[in-house]
């Protein structure tokens, strides 16, 4: 069993237009023998980003969310101390603190992170798949 956590696009992707995730990324969601993720912070920066007018075709996602994590066949994955704790000490440039608790959470917990966003690229210790 591999543990797939899905970066915001990847979960939005999956749920929209799977067919802008590619055959291989089709392939590990569905894959019964993984456990599909979805992590708080997904939640939070789906719903920061309508708030803020970003994004607000994601209004019906937010409102939905729980929900629509289910129908997915995928699990929530809290934010917890050492998830945060290992987000703000990752080695890494990058700055987008969703990001970066996506990463630490992979990293943390040995899991897979779908992701097209080639930041990801650069964080050496992260298992990566698009």
């Amino acid at each position: 069993m591999t543990l797939v956590i899905l970066d915001t696009h990847a979960f939005v992707w999956a749920i929209s237009d799977p067919r802008r995730l590619g055959a291989e990324t089709v392939e590990l969601i569905e894959d019964a023998t993984n456990e599909l993720v979805v992590s708080a912070a997904t939640a939070w920066e789906l719903s920061t980003k309508v708030r803020l007018g970003k994004f607000p075709e994601a209004e019906p996602i937010v409102a939905n969310y729980q929900s629509i994590v289910n129908r997915l066949g995928a699990i929530d994955m809290p934010v917890t101390g050492e998830h945060a704790l290992a987000a703000g000490n990752l080695s890494w440039s990058h700055r987008d603190p969703f990001d970066r608790m996506l990463a630490a959470q992979a990293i943390r917990e040995n899991a897979v992170l779908v992701s097209k966003d080639p930041a990801f690229q650069q964080l050496a210790g992260l298992s990566l798949r698009w």
